[in-house]
Formats: C-alpha cells, structure tokens, sequence
C-alpha cells in the first residue's frame, strides 16, 4: 500500500518594484524590489477515494471566488514529452487558466522524473486550495463581510479587480512549491533550504514565463521565493529554447534548465530594507494601466533614440542605487523625500520623452498631496508606472495612517476618484510554510 503523502501549505508574497521599473528588463540594470505582507497560499493534499478507486485527477480550488474550480487530468506524454494535464468539463463549460495549467504541467513534469530517478512513490491525485489575501484584490470587488485575511468574494475571478501586487508570480510559485513539498520527500527538496529556493525559483520562472507567453524579467516570481531584494535579471536565452510541453524532450530539457544550466540572475538579500519604524506601504487606485502596451513604446524609444535614453537610464540606476543606500540608513531619513523625488524626476523624463504615462499627470498631483502629509517621506508608481497604484514610504504608526487616510479621502471627494491606503506592507520573507490552523474553515 503507498504510503501517505503529507498535507503541506506555502505561501509566497506579492511585490513592489519600488525602483528599476524598465531599467530591470535589461541586465545592465538591477531593479529595488520589496516583498509584501500580502500572500498568495496554496494547501496541497490528497483526494480520499473509496477502496479500489483509482484517480488520476488534480482538483485546483479557488474558494474565495465563484465558479472556481479547476479540474486536470494527467498523463506522461510518450518520447519524453513530460506530464500533459488536460483540463476535464465542470458544470456547463470550461473556464481556462493559464497559470494553474501550466504550472501543473512544468511542476508534475519536474516531480515525475525525480521520482523515477529515486525510486520514489509515483504521482497520484491530490487536491489544491488557493486562497490569496485580501489586498490581492480591489474593494471595488463585492465581497462578504468576513473577518480575517481571506474574504468570499460574490464573483468569479474573472470579475474580479487586481491591485497590481503581483498575483501571478505569487501563485504559481506558492503552487509550485506545494506540488514539490507533497509529491517529493524531504531529502529531495527542502523549500527552506537554499538548494530548495534555487530549484523554486528556476522552475517557476520558467513556467511563468510559459504561461504569460514571453520571458520577462522575472522580478516578480524572484521576489515571491527570496522576498525583498535588488536584482539583476537572467538571460532570457535561458527559457527561449524550451520545448512545448507533450514535445519529445520536453522534460530532460526542463531538467537542464532548471538543474544544471548555472543561471546568470543576482540575487542580493544583505544590506536591504527600511529604516526602523518605517514602512512601505500601497495605495490602490482604481483604474487600470496597460503595462504590456506602455513597455513596447518605452522600449521602441530606447531603440529610437540609443544615446538619450541611456544615458537617463544609467542616470536613473545611480539614483535608485542612491535610494536603495539611503532606505538601509536609519541616519539617512531627512534624505529620503530628496532621494524618492529625484527619482520621480528622471521617471517622468522618461515618460515625457517616450511618450507613455509611466508617472501620469494625475498620479504626480495625488503623490505630491500625499508627500506632504506629515510622516510621509514620499511614494512613487512603481513598476512600469501608470495609474492603478503607488508605493508610499511613511512612518510605520497609527497617527499617520490616519493622516493618509484622510488626506486621499478628502482627494477623493475632489477629483472623484477612489484611491484606498491598503493594509498590505513591505516585508523581507519571501516563500515560506505555513501552519494548516491558519485555513480554518477554508479545507
């Protein structure tokens, strides 16, 4: 009789690229990314059967939203083609998702030859929960008034409105590192050892790009498995030779990527963070950026005009740098609004000379209001920039909480907009396991 699989549950956070929007893509550059307390977890277990019956089944369930079911079967594809899942009908019709297909895929393929290798218990059915913090989402998202970090919200996920704080990244490495955590022993693969986070990280970069179609930077997942830190992108040549999933090859060339090619991303954790009793903390502003379409333009200036924009760019890395330096310094606060506005600046420079609103005209207005609320050091539109968020840098206490509250409320009321002040912070822990009390209610 196989022995029992154990039921684990891991988390990972969202994240905020607080300096090195742009600059990131490009390895010359490194990019100031923060962790946040919000978190995507996934609790992997197995499907209880009857005797004699035997699945070949993952369930994927995303209580807090309607109609969110996921439902895969799984087979090893023939000439090395790794484990093809195939999605199964639940109620009246097929509702696809990318992430969690893909990821399955990637992750099964990567497990299943471990297992042959070791002698191990093969692949058998199990059952994912996920479930993501509140902060995930908008309030402009109807929900229940539940207590607690995970809300029900009364929509499907694709009605569902995003905050921006990296939910993709998140989930598929908190679903990776579940999948990897259940299926294989210890002895192969220890999500809090560093051999552990390495392979995390280089199988779910790999299957995130798969499943957005492209190779981006891959801040975001490196920021889900190591939390805050500066980083400095892989080659994208790394992932852009990967086979379909079901290809002949598919899953030796998966295991080189992930195992044996020596990946070019930096990584570094020392010497990052804010000074004490300081915090970084979100606003949600709600209206939506098309990040895909801003990058292709900032990037076709960069090709336009080479000399220009280099030179911003290399200007703009030596004060991210300067920021980065100064965040680290408790003795360096009476600094910070110079640092955080001089890289504004440059910011909207560069969205003046492509022509892209990567700190449009209202989000200046709304952070200069906001900078100028006592505590407050100031905030930029991190990421790619646009007009759904900001990041803000204050001090961590009640007494100014309030004063922001109250300073984007009255703004609100002016310019009829709704911003929020999210209860999401910076933090340095990137993926972790959590304790099965926490989901009471939700397994």
């Amino acid at each position: 009789m196989a022995s029992k699989r154990p039921t684990v549950a891991v988390s990972a956070p969202g994240k905020v690229l607080l300096a090195g929007g742009y600059l990131v893509l490009d390895r010359k550059h490194s990019g100031l990314v923060f962790g946040l307390s919000a978190r995507i977890n996934v609790i992997a277990g197995e499907i209880h059967t009857g005797p004699g019956v035997q699945l070949n089944e993952i369930v994927v369930d995303s209580p807090q939203f309607l109609e969110a079911q996921w439902r895969y079967g799984y087979h090893l594809a023939p000439e090395g083609g790794g484990i093809k899942v195939t999605q199964l009908q639940v109620g009246s019709a097929i509702r696809k998702n990318s992430f969690v297909e893909t990821t399955l895929s990637y992750a099964l393929t990567y497990i299943s030859r471990l297992q042959n290798q070791h002698s191990c218990q093969s692949l058998s059915s199990s059952r994912l929960i996920i479930l993501a913090d509140n902060d995930y989402y908008s309030r402009t998202t109807p929900s229940t008034d539940q207590p607690g970090r995970f809300s029900k919200f009364m929509v499907p996920l694709s009605g569902a409105n995003k905050t921006g704080l990296g939910s993709s990244a998140a989930l598929v490495t908190s679903l990776t590192a579940s999948l990897l955590s259940h299926y294989l022993p210890l002895s192969l693969f220890d999500v809090t050892s560093t051999s552990g986070q390495r392979t995390l990280h280089n199988l779910a970069q790999a299957a995130h790009c798969a499943a957005q179609g492209k190779v981006g930077s891959g801040f975001d997942v490196a920021a889900a498995v190591y939390g805050s830190c500066l980083y400095r992108r892989f080659s994208p040549e790394l992932l852009s030779q990967l086979p379909e999933v079901g290809a002949p090859g598919f899953s030796e060339r998966l295991a080189s990527v992930v195992d044996g090619l020596q990946w070019d991303v930096q990584v570094q954790k020392g010497g990052l963070g804010v000074p004490k009793g300081v915090a970084l903390r979100m606003c949600d502003v709600d209206c939506g950026s098309q990040t895909v379409g801003m990058v292709k333009k900032v990037l076709a200036w960069r090709s336009r005009d080479s000399q220009a924009s280099g030179k911003l760019w290399d200007d703009l890395q030596r004060r991210n740098d300067d920021l980065a330096a100064k965040l680290r310094d408790d003795a360096s606060l009476s600094e910070l609004p110079e640092a955080i506005n001089e890289v504004r600046a440059l910011i909207r420079e560069m969205g003046r000379l492509s022509d892209v609103p990567i700190e449009p005209d209202s989000q200046t207005e709304l952070l200069d209001a906001i900078s100028e609320v006592d505590g407050v050091y100031g905030g930029v539109v991190p990421g790619a920039g646009g007009f759904d968020a900001l990041a803000l840098v204050l001090n961590d206490d009640e007494e100014t909480k309030g004063r922001v509250e109250e300073r984007i409320a009255q703004w609100g009321r002016e310019k009829d907009s709704k911003v929020t002040l999210l209860g999401v912070k910076g933090e340095m822990e990137g993926v972790r396991c959590e304790n099965l009390d926490i989901y009471e209610g939700w397994l």
